[in-house]
């Protein structure tokens, strides 16, 4: 018995150097890596819908209504080869607070904008409920592109485009909205905690030196001004009406002074004030496009690195989490 408890250990020690040599491995290996080009997957959304579609009625129908479906989309298909069909190009943006997935959308885009034309719409589903600043203005100005090349833009919600998510809906040419989609919230919040009583609480001294009056307003750990505070909420309004400026500027229809308060607006309420032009989903819409046009939807592929194929995704998952956490801390702008 003592044999085999001690074999045990030695066995357990013994894969414990293995995993730590691997991991160290691991990130040599992924340092010296040169990094690639993301690829870009496309599926025909025709195709899928066409699938499914035939999938069902294999299903339900006798041999003789398939016989006689058969012979009428031949028929059909016959006549539609001669026409050339509308090229329609969909890319979803699900938003963090980081607006992590802008990187990909503007490769997406790029490679869209290199056909050089032949693209009659290009639809972005976009679900987000904002974040920092300058990260959804980055967001934004990729779907500018679009606009800028002449290329009809629709931007699609399912569920929540506020904020910084309602920044970039409001590029488009036209906002489709699902009945209890959530749209607006066009303020700005920013927020940080002070430890500073309880430094001195525990007779513990924070100093902060700046050269410029303005470098440092509101801090974490020294003793916050009148006059901080006050710079703070100027800075934080001088967003805000970068903000409405940029709404009322690409929507005209929209009531600025009657939204910008920060409210949210659900599906059909957010129609009678003009947030987007029409309710349904996304599937209802391009299933609509189907009819009449080839759609496409793109998506990158981003290659795992090595970290993630050992298994330490979740691991990278609590380090984004305490990145994220330290940059709200560290005060910074945000939509929501």
């Amino acid at each position: 018995m003592e044999f085999l408890t001690e074999y045990g250990l030695f066995l357990a020690k013994a894969v414990t150097f293995l995993v730590v040599v691997a991991v160290i491995l691991g990130l040599i290996a992924s340092a010296g890596q040169k990094s690639k080009p993301q690829k870009i997957k496309i599926e025909h959304l025709n195709e899928k819908l066409d699938h499914l579609k035939k999938h069902l009625q294999h299903a339900v129908m006798s041999k003789k209504q398939l016989k006689q479906l058969k012979k009428a989309e031949k028929k059909h298909s016959k006549q539609e080869s001669d026409d050339e069909k509308d090229k329609v190009y969909v890319l979803n943006f699900n938003g963090d607070i980081k607006a992590a997935q802008s990187e990909q959308m503007k490769d997406e885009i790029s490679a869209l904008l290199s056909l050089g034309g032949g693209i009659a719409e290009i639809v972005v589903k976009v679900e987000s409920g904002g974040g920092m600043v300058h990260q959804y203005g980055f967001a934004a100005s990729q779907l500018e592109r679009i606009k800028q090349s002449g290329i009809p833009l629709t931007v699609c919600v399912d569920k929540v485009a506020a904020s910084g998510g309602y920044m970039m809906a409001v590029v488009a040419d036209k906002i489709i909205a699902a009945p209890f989609a959530i749209l607006g919230s066009i303020g700005v919040i920013a927020q940080l905690p002070n430890f500073n009583r309880l430094l001195k609480k525990n007779d513990i001294d924070f100093e902060v030196h700046t050269a410029g009056e303005y470098k440092r307003t509101l801090t974490l750990f020294g003793e916050n001004t009148d006059k901080a505070r006050d710079k703070f909420r100027d800075d934080l309004a001088d967003v805000h009406t970068l903000f409405k400026d940029f709404v009322s500027e690409r929507r005209s229809v929209v009531d600025v002074t009657k939204v910008a308060n920060g409210d949210v607006w659900y599906g059909q309420k957010a129609l009678e004030v003009n947030l987007v032009d029409e309710i349904q989903t996304s599937d209802e819409y391009l299933q609509k496009r189907c009819e009449s046009a080839d759609v496409y939807l793109l998506s990158s592929e981003k290659k795992k690195n090595v970290m993630e194929r050992l298994g330490l995704a979740a691991q990278a998952g609590v380090g984004k989490g305490i990145e994220a956490a330290l940059q709200k801390m560290a005060f910074q702008k945000w939509f929501v």
